[in-house]
């Protein structure tokens, strides 16, 4: 009976190292694949981090290039055609635009073709000056823009008022090149002057730095 018991519980002793030999290299084997694989998870995180970061960059990158576009191109605009107001060419060249326009019909009858072409380029000179002040003044770029805007709202009325909008022998909306086309392109300037007066307007109240 004790030679039983002592066989049996060698017989116990000698199982139990034996399931502990298979089980753990098991164990471990599972805690090491668990731990690669949390590991190639948070590497294809931070990759795509990076990617959605360098994607939010570009993105800045390109708004800030269009914002410096479009304000200095307006300015630029405004102060080369503003210019050119004081040439005898570019006068003769708005005298149908401005005696068959309700809002500045008045000024040609009182200061004449040459006196209402340097009239429009003085003001257009002012105008694009003040928005160029942004970085100094972003209050008076603002009024610069939102004058610019007014501007282009009398500029966009022409379409309504002045004779050979449409393209001879067609109807709307077949624009004529030397008047409907000129005159409509001023739809873009117009955008431009809304964005820079609002961006210029906030950069006032909270201190904003250039785009």
């Amino acid at each position: 009976m004790l030679q039983h018991r002592t066989t049996h519980s060698t017989a116990c002793s000698q199982k139990l190292p034996q399931k502990n030999v298979t089980t753990a290299p098991q164990s471990i084997g599972i805690r090491f694949r668990s731990a690669a694989r949390d590991r190639s998870v948070g590497t294809q995180g931070d990759e795509m981090e990076t990617t959605v970061l360098d994607s939010d960059n570009s993105a800045l990158r390109l708004e800030r290039a269009g914002a410096i576009v479009l304000r200095y191109g307006l300015v630029l605009v405004l102060l080369w055609i503003g210019g050119l107001k004081f040439t005898v060419y570019e006068a003769k060249g708005i005298e149908p635009l401005v005696m068959n326009s309700p809002f500045l019909a008045w000024a040609y009858h009182a200061f004449g073709v040459f006196g209402v072409a340097r009239l429009l380029g003085t003001i257009e000179i002012i105008v694009g000056s003040l928005i160029l002040l942004r970085a100094i003044n972003a209050r008076l770029s603002a009024l610069g823009s939102m004058a610019a805007a007014l501007m282009f709202l009398i500029t966009l009325s022409l379409l309504f008022s002045t004779p050979g909008v449409i393209a001879p022998g067609y109807s709307f909306p077949v624009l004529s090149a030397n008047v409907g086309q000129f005159v409509c392109k001023d739809l873009v300037l117009l955008g431009a002057s809304i964005w820079t007066s609002g961006e210029a307007l906030l950069a006032s109240r909270l201190q904003k730095p250039l785009p």
